[in-house]
């Protein structure tokens, strides 16, 4: 009888797993009937409790925002308001209001948002996008589209770039910004220990007509206005900074242009010709002078020429990029895609430049350098901003054919890549790895976050204030 016994008698192994599966039920059961007892047939609420553990980003049909507050950063490397995004399913959104622009332009926009389910990343942005501008008026609007992007990823647990259409590349190639220096000679130096022993194979530097401010004989109309921080002079004429380039008439003399080539041709002397070396603003002058600059330094190769003149004055791009041979770029305070477009269609600049912050976001900015590469144009991307903006912009790099490099502005600032957790370190010998975690692929570090709050400034504080809509806000009839 125990030799038949024995024939049936299960594996131990199956037999412990056998007593588990009875154990479960025996628990489910009593647990059922308690929980039946307790919440005495009230089966959504009784559903509410069994699923009580399950990740709730398994429903993203169901996912509703349900708040919107900021924390003001400052010092990553300049004023950066931090967006949060609260939805019904504990899930969070992070975003980021362009350096430089007020919390407002986000906060504004919680009236509209509340109760949307952040899924719809285009539709929304879509109804909230005539409340954006060029500049950094545009802030609110692609801050909370970032945000957005980051819960649709949570979501459905993928990557930003794989709801773009996925990526054409795992690391996306950073340019070093780099402030200027008056002796070049240090300068150099500085570009060599700085970026390029650090991996960096992208830089761009600064050399404009602030350079040749305390000089005699190199600037001609420059004495009535204040070029720098540095001059402390009575100035007549009006503010230097918000007065557009053609308008100064500040013109820039031979001397002032052997000085700047010489200025450059040190530089190059200091980096070499292997290392692309692109120049960033040069100051508010017209374009007769651009021209002369532009074919001043084009023996020394560089990457390109940086918004020499405003970016709406597109017939005037044109007519410095036909006249010199070094490539022009501009791009960073336009909104929508609608004035890039005209600016390739002109066939005014040879590169363009948006700043995700400002240009409308993710999807925009993708949108913006499609059409480019369809026209044979590529796209570098301005950035100078926290962690959070800085990973919209590598899954948008990543997800776009003719993008050539983003720039980082935060090299020099201590415990920038600790703001953020997840997916570090976040630039690797010059390069950004590309996350493949749902989302951004980062959450915001609160205990480091908090040390670049701005004084005065709450923690993610309560904007009710901001709960109720009071306009109709339909742009047509």
């Amino acid at each position: 009888m125990k030799k038949l016994f024995d024939r049936f008698k299960l594996p131990d192994a199956h037999a412990q797993s056998e007593t588990k599966r009875r154990d479960f039920l025996k628990k489910g059961v009593l647990g059922g009937l308690s929980l039946g007892l307790m919440l005495d047939g009230k089966h959504e609420q009784e559903m509410e409790y069994i699923t009580q553990k399950v990740k709730r980003d398994s429903k993203p049909a169901e996912l509703k925002i349900t708040d919107i507050r900021i924390a003001h950063l400052q010092g990553v490397p300049f004023k950066s308001p931090i967006i949060r995004i609260d939805t019904n399913q504990g899930l969070v959104g992070w975003g980021e209001v362009r350096d430089g622009a007020s919390p407002n332009y986000a906060l504004m926009l919680k009236s509209r948002l509340l109760g949307q389910n952040p899924c719809n990343v285009e539709k929304i942005f879509k109804e909230i996008k005539q409340f954006g501008g060029h500049g950094r008026a545009a802030g609110g609007v692609c801050g909370v589209e970032m945000a957005l992007w980051d819960l649709a990823g949570k979501a459905y647990n993928v990557p930003v770039y794989q709801m773009l259409g996925g990526k054409y590349r795992d690391e996306v190639r950073m340019y070093a910004d780099t402030p200027e220096i008056d002796d070049p000679s240090n300068f150099a130096k500085k570009l060599k220990e700085t970026r390029l022993d650090k991996g960096y194979t992208f830089l761009k530097m600064d050399f404009g007509i602030g350079l040749l401010a305390d000089k005699p004989g190199m600037l001609i109309g420059a004495n009535v206005w204040k070029l720098s921080q540095k001059d402390n002079k009575t100035k007549t004429v009006g503010n230097y900074g918000a007065t557009k380039h053609p308008f100064t008439r500040i013109q820039i003399t031979d001397k002032g242009l052997d000085y700047i080539s010489e200025y450059v041709s040190k530089i190059r002397e200091g980096v070499g010709y292997n290392i692309p070396v692109a120049a960033d603003h040069f100051g508010h002058f017209d374009v007769n002078t651009a021209i002369r600059l532009g074919k001043a330094v084009e023996k020394y190769q560089l990457a390109w020429l940086e918004d020499l003149v405003p970016w709406f004055y597109t017939d005037q791009w044109k007519q410095i990029s036909d006249a010199i041979d070094t490539p022009t770029l501009t791009g960073e305070d336009i909104f929508l895609k609608e004035e890039f477009i005209k600016l390739i269609n002109a066939k005014a600049v040879d590169m363009i430049h948006p700043d995700l912050a400002s240009s409308g976001g993710i999807l925009e900015t993708k949108k913006i350098g499609d059409y480019a590469e369809e026209h044979g144009i590529p796209m570098a991307m301005h950035f100078a901003g926290s962690p959070i903006s800085f990973m919209a912009n590598v899954h948008c790099a990543a997800a776009t054919e003719n993008f050539v490099a983003l720039e980082h502005h935060g090299v020099d600032v201590a415990g920038w890549e600790d703001i953020v957790t997840g997916g570090k370190p976040l630039v690797v010998n010059g390069f950004a790895p590309v996350p493949n975690k749902p989302g951004l692929g980062v959450e915001l570090n609160e205990e480091v976050a908090k040390r670049f709050l701005m004084k005065d400034q709450k923690w993610f504080a309560p904007t009710d204030e901001w709960n109720t809509k009071d306009s109709w806000d339909r742009d047509w009839s």
